[in-house]
């Protein structure tokens, strides 16, 4: 199983107020979980449970992980740079929109850009994804639309209208994902910063969001429920079919293959009341 990381590719300076009340919680807790990952030493246990990999989320209906993939981190820099790049360009959106929508935003672009890596990569994919990069390219992509002509400095020296800067990053972004083989997952980065534009022109009316997952979600396993009766009642209808014909003819009028799907059957429906 291959790591897909996101990061930064590029540095900057600008020299943001001081740390506003969400920025203040979401370093807090990423921080927190990258202390705790690392004393620990779980980050294989952590990683496979909380990042995002597809074919689980799936088949194994852990449908937590397109939101907590993005607490987790690959490293020191991993973490260092997606916080940095928050709190300098997190903290003027924070105090213009309030904590509650901003962090709405937060993790509908973290959220959203999770959920298109899924399907980009394949359902039945074991690629695993972890880190904020993705609510990150959010919050610069709204950055450079709500402040575009705010300078930032390259490199602490050059100095670049905000809305050409985020144009770069998206560009340099797009261009990495090409014929990628390192470990940063630069589609992760288009991918949120897609979300956040979308977010930005048509709000997410959050309610109606969390009422289709959940119906998604029930519909699902509402099919799988169907499809585990069905096939149990199937077995339940060969084994009743073979039983007529021992009491019948014997038991030794069963070719091989007439027990073998005698005793299998026997035993499925055996494990599934031993479950109920």
């Amino acid at each position: 199983m291959r790591y897909q990381f996101q990061s930064n590719p590029g540095e900057f300076s600008y020299k943001p107020t001081l740390f506003t009340d969400a920025i203040k919680v979401l370093i807090s807790i990423n921080f927190g979980i990258f202390v705790l990952q690392t004393l620990s030493g779980a980050e294989n246990l952590f990683f496979p449970l909380f990042g995002l990999v597809p074919k689980k989320v799936w088949s194994e209906l852990m449908i937590w992980q397109p939101f907590t993939y993005i607490f987790f981190h690959g490293g020191i820099w991993h973490v260092l740079i997606n916080m940095f790049i928050l709190w300098m360009f997190g903290t003027d959106l924070d105090r213009l929109w309030g904590k509650k929508r901003f962090l709405q935003f937060y993790f509908g672009t973290g959220t959203g850009a999770g959920i298109i890596m899924m399907f980009y990569y394949g359902l039945s994919s074991e690629i695993m994804l972890i880190g904020a990069s993705g609510a990150v390219f959010g919050i610069l992509l709204a950055y450079g639309l709500i402040y575009p002509n705010r300078t930032v400095y390259l490199y602490g020296i050059i100095p670049i209208k905000s809305k050409w800067f985020v144009m770069g990053i998206g560009l340099i972004a797009l261009i990495s994902s090409i014929n990628n083989t390192s470990n940063i997952s630069h589609m992760t980065h288009i991918a949120g910063m897609a979300v956040g534009y979308l977010i930005l022109k048509k709000p997410v009316r959050w309610n109606d969001l969390w009422f289709a997952i959940r119906k998604k979600t029930t519909e699902y396993r509402v099919q799988q429920e169907e499809k585990k009766v069905s096939r149990q009642q199937e077995i339940e209808r060969d084994i009743d079919f073979i039983l007529d014909k021992i009491n019948r003819e014997g038991f030794e009028s069963l070719s091989q293959e007439e027990q073998d799907r005698l005793y299998k059957g026997s035993r499925s429906l055996s494990h599934n009341k031993k479950k109920d």
